[in-house]
């Protein structure tokens, strides 16, 4: 794990379009890559990290002020026990006392991740958008 920097954009972009779009919470629509990359330079999260296996970019985890936490590991790089890894070590790195995940309540997958790692559900949170 290594902190972001800018040469990161364009990972991070790419990391960003292999997303499916359904589960994001952060953003309706995919950015084109100057509102990602002014996203990337403000520097958004309290701590974000590249993850990295042999020295190859393989996904991204971060930690907000509000401590909490967004984890996306490539497709192809899931499933291979590497988030249990990275979010220890996160946790470790930035100890808190308490630890939070937003997640999308279709994203069965990131839902049982947390689960499995001892998040615990809180709260339901809706959401009324005006047009």
């Amino acid at each position: 794990m290594r902190t972001v920097k800018k040469s990161d954009c364009l990972f991070l972009y790419e990391l960003l379009k292999e997303r499916d779009p359904k589960y994001n919470i952060s953003h309706k629509k995919m950015p084109n890559y100057s509102q990602h990359e002014k996203f990337v330079l403000s520097k958004p999260y309290d701590k974000w990290y590249i993850i990295l296996k042999s020295s190859k970019e393989i996904g991204s985890i971060y930690l907000t002020k509000e401590n909490e936490i967004g984890i996306f590991i490539k497709k192809n790089m899931q499933k291979k026990g590497i988030g249990f890894n990275v979010l220890k070590t996160l946790m470790e790195k930035n100890p808190r006392k308490r630890y939070l995940a937003n997640i999308n309540p279709m994203n069965k997958k990131s839902i049982r991740f947390f689960k499995n790692n001892g998040f615990k559900l809180i709260q339901y949170t809706f959401e009324l958008e005006i047009k």
